[in-house]
């Protein structure tokens, strides 16, 4: 059993509250996961840089984060090339990660896709909070912490005050419990 956990960030929203988010988890010493959809990274391009600085890890999670179940296998790897294609002009890589929009795991079709991006393994997820939802920070705190065990991946939300608020109570509550956050690669390192 490990003591890691990676909280994993849909990366879209206000590069303020990201870089809230952002700051509140370097204070804590976490390292987060953020899955950046390509059309925010085109509006912000500095957040792919700064993730970075921060010691956080970022990855692909499409172009513009439609139903990419509903796209054809060509619809789905331009969608998926399109934002790696992005993440190697605004850092020189592809990140290691993709995960696919608006669902939790990848259809055939969108596997097949996202191996001819070059992401060899897709990154989903064992716990989702639903901040997304904005169910208040009280309501993200419980979700999380309620559910989670070592070795889960926790789908969150950039551009969510709330979630802002309650990463701090999330990050006390599992270095209460032994457990610490992690980048992806980290929870998962290469073979």
């Amino acid at each position: 059993m490990t003591d890691a956990v990676a909280l994993t960030f849909h990366g879209d929203g206000s590069p303020e509250l990201a870089e809230a988010l952002l700051s509140e988890a370097e204070r804590a010493d976490a390292r987060l996961t953020v899955l950046a959809v390509g059309q925010w990274l085109a509006q912000y391009p500095q957040m792919a840089e700064r993730v970075l600085k921060g010691g956080h890890e970022l990855g692909n999670h499409t172009e513009n984060h439609l139903d990419i179940d509903a796209m054809s296998e060509t619809q789905a790897y331009e969608e998926i090339e399109r934002c790696a294609q992005r993440l190697e002009q605004l850092t020189g890589s592809r990140g290691r990660w993709f995960r696919q929009s608006q669902a939790q795991h990848a259809s055939a079709s969108v596997r097949t896709a996202a191996r001819r991006a070059g992401y060899g393994t897709l990154l989903s997820y064992d716990l989702d909070p639903l901040d997304y939802t904005d169910p208040g920070s009280t309501a993200v705190v419980s979700n999380v912490l309620n559910k989670i065990h070592g070795g889960d991946v926790v789908s969150m939300h950039l551009g969510h005050p709330e979630t802002v608020t309650a990463l701090p109570v999330i990050l006390a509550g599992l270095k209460s419990r032994g457990l610490r956050a992690v980048t992806a690669s980290e929870l998962f390192p290469p073979p």
